[in-house]
């Protein structure tokens, strides 16, 4: 039995107050744009409709309402783009999501060999406001040659939205977005320009962009991560941070390679003295609770996380590592864990009601495990 959240992203991005500032925005530099009528069909179709095709229907209504033309159009829409983000900031300024169907729609309308260069000059344009990620994959995949090498220039821009719209936009597995038809290997010369960028926003979507390398190709992420700690070209805390978030896939399940290049390469010397949990029944909305006590036999780095498995859905048992702790113990140290593993709703996941497990992971080794029954309120 699933349980289903209550608790809805879609609303909270794409309402009534967000299709009325967009309006506002295009009718400032557009007088006879039709406010009203294009709030009216954008708003009264959104109930029925979930998150991807909310952005495709308010990128439709955009066309019904906007001139004919798409360079017409086109001029319009940039018109009325509000502000940059702030450029003094360097993370989590991700801009407002009503902006995505306007660079839908110049995925659209204006992905032809014609309008190439205008298209990919305008989404340059809206990532400034919104990451047009998604969008820059259909020029990607249609002119793959001409987006590349304007996503290589892009590294050099001044703007840090638009450096990481080139590693975001090239990612062999971007979430939500359509697959890429061009090899892994093209987009590499990007990251090599900016792996060493001083902006956190863009460093994490370079790891990103290599922990999806790492699903097909864990040597090649391992090898260009080596040379990278070696070059010099970051500093020492961000290319820690680097190296850590594209191999968290591999640490995960334990690759030996991953590990050690992270400080964790040893095989784990411990006991586990004690596991054990308060909340052998937890209800959707509560949390399951266990302690963990181990023992070092000797001084080691260790790598702490558990495996939770899941109650079965009927396809299968879904799984994920959480992490819990990184340690550094000398020979006999006695260490106590706790840990609290919300079981909430969310919308990017529903919960199974049933038995779940947990495996304890040291060192990407596997040790005890312990279960829980998960129940509705």
């Amino acid at each position: 039995m699933k349980a289903k959240s209550s608790f809805s992203l879609k609303d909270q991005l794409f309402n009534s107050d967000k299709v009325e500032y967009l309006g506002g925005l295009i009718s400032q530099v557009y007088p006879a744009f039709d406010q009203t009528a294009f709030h009216s069909d954008v708003v009264d179709a959104l109930p029925k409709l979930e998150l991807k095709q909310r952005i495709a229907h308010i990128s439709n209504c955009l066309h019904q309402y906007l001139p004919d033309g798409y360079p017409a159009a086109l001029d319009i829409i940039l018109n009325s783009l509000p502000p940059a983000l702030d450029p003094t900031k360097t993370d989590d300024d991700f801009g407002d999501f009503i902006f995505a169907p306007l660079s839908l729609f110049v995925a659209t309308y204006g992905c032809t060999e014609h309008y190439l260069e205008r298209s990919l000059q305008a989404l340059k344009e809206i990532t400034k406001r919104f990451s047009a990620e998604d969008a820059i994959r259909y020029f990607i995949n249609a002119f793959p040659d001409e987006t590349c090498g304007f996503l290589l220039d892009c590294t050099q821009d001044e703007n840090y939205h638009v450096r990481r719209l080139a590693s975001e936009g090239t990612r062999p597995k971007l979430p939500w977005s359509q697959k890429l038809v061009i090899d892994y290997h093209q987009p590499l010369p990007i990251l090599e320009l900016l792996f060493a960028d001083n902006t956190r926003y863009v460093t994490r979507s370079v790891a990103n962009h290599l922990n999806d390398i790492s699903k097909v190709d864990s040597t090649l992420v391992i090898e260009t991560l080596t040379r990278w700690n070696a070059s010099g070209k970051q500093t020492a805390d961000e290319m820690t941070f680097i190296t850590k978030h594209g191999l968290r896939s591999q640490t995960k399940q334990g690759n030996p390679q991953a590990l050690a290049l992270i400080g964790f390469g040893t095989k784990p010397d411990i006991k586990i003295i004690h596991l054990s949990t308060n909340t052998p029944v937890v209800e959707i909305g509560g949390a399951f609770e266990f302690t963990l006590e181990l023992r070092a036999n000797r001084a080691q780095n260790l790598l702490v996380d558990y495996l939770m498995v899941f109650a079965s859905n009927g396809k299968k048992q879904p799984q994920k590592v959480f992490k819990i702790k990184q340690l550094e113990l000398s020979k006999g140290e006695v260490v106590q864990l706790k840990k609290r593993h919300p079981m909430r709703l969310m919308t990017t996941r529903r919960l199974t009601l049933g038995e779940h497990r947990i495996i304890l992971q040291v060192n990407g080794q596997t040790f005890d495990s312990l279960g829980f029954e998960l129940v509705e309120p």
